[in-house]
């Protein structure tokens, strides 16, 4: 059994997060998730109301055995701030706070004795994050699928580690048992899992967005601004997105274009255009499985692992 301080401090039995991708992980991947032993979490986006999150939320906790957490986009709470009540309301085991500063809210969800979690992308990122009270640090490399900085998951894991007495989680990248021995071998107490679980029956998303995903190669992914260019989404320009190639990002990507002329060309429910998020770790995902079996079976490798050259 793999023990790490993040097994300890959540009950978990395997050091595995479920990434909170934002319109994929819902209750039912996330109850999944916690169901093999990691903690699973909802993907709150800029458009979730804290309806979705009452409501997913319930899905999880029945699914998981009580243990859930939720993930926020920092930089959008300003204009929509009932989604850390409507979080905290929730109790879940943790509250992340990613892509932007988590100064006071990461102070209201300390004061109602939820634990926080914070993405970064830079040791700039940790610091402010640490400023706020933040309770777990995680490394996010540009390998990783969705919204991500600029710097790869190795050389920022090792910033951060040696930048922080905080207990350090990675992500990007990770997508076997290889990937999570890896960052645990560096010193990490765990990893966020997002792409691996992509095609899972458990995740939600356009009909298409499974079988592109298993025809994807490690090369086919394209870290841009397009999409949210597409859909009126006011991402920070900091972080872009990173998402399977297609038609629209061949088109857009390197030409450019004004956002309404991006946008009148956008059309998601068609393949060739359409968004699918996804990591460099779509290579590592050649068949659809349930989440909680790649989650035991990512664990049980890297177990085996580092027993073997320990």
């Amino acid at each position: 059994m793999l023990e790490t301080w993040l097994t300890r401090e959540l009950g978990l039995t395997v050091p595995i997060i479920g990434a909170p991708m934002g319109g994929r992980a819902g209750g039912v991947l996330a109850g999944a998730v916690s169901a093999a032993g990691g903690l699973g979490m909802l993907g709150a986006a800029r458009y979730t109301t804290p309806e979705w999150i009452a409501a997913e939320s319930a899905v999880a906790r029945e699914a998981g055995g009580g243990r859930f957490g939720i993930g926020l986009q920092t930089w959008s709470l300003p204009e929509n701030p009932a989604m850390v009540d409507a979080a905290i309301d929730q109790r879940p085991t943790v509250i992340a706070l990613s892509f932007g500063d988590p100064d006071g809210y990461a102070q209201r969800i300390c004061e109602a004795g939820i634990p926080t979690m914070s993405q970064v992308n830079s040791v700039q990122d940790m610091r402010l994050a640490e400023q706020a009270g933040i309770d777990v640090i995680v490394a996010q490399g540009t390998e990783a699928g969705g919204h991500t900085g600029h710097v790869a998951t190795l050389p920022l894991l090792q910033e951060i580690l040696d930048a922080t007495d905080l207990p350090v989680l990675a992500a990007g990248g990770i997508a076997t048992g290889r990937g999570l021995a890896a960052v645990l071998a560096a010193g990490a107490q765990g990893a966020l899992i997002g792409t691996a679980l992509l095609a899972s029956p458990e995740a939600v998303g356009p009909d298409y967005a499974v079988p592109r995903l298993l025809a994807a190669r490690s090369i086919d992914t394209v870290y841009t601004p397009v999409f949210d260019q597409a859909r009126h989404q006011p991402w920070p320009q900091r972080w872009f997105g990173r998402a399977l190639t297609n038609d629209f990002t061949a088109k857009f990507h390197d030409a450019g274009g004004d956002e309404d002329t991006i946008a009148a060309a956008y059309d998601g429910a068609d393949p060739d255009v359409g968004v699918v998020y996804a990591g460099q770790a779509a290579g590592l995902v050649n068949a659809e499985r349930p989440a909680g079996e790649i989650v035991a079976d990512i664990a049980a490798r890297a177990e085996e692992l580092l027993r073997r050259y320990a």
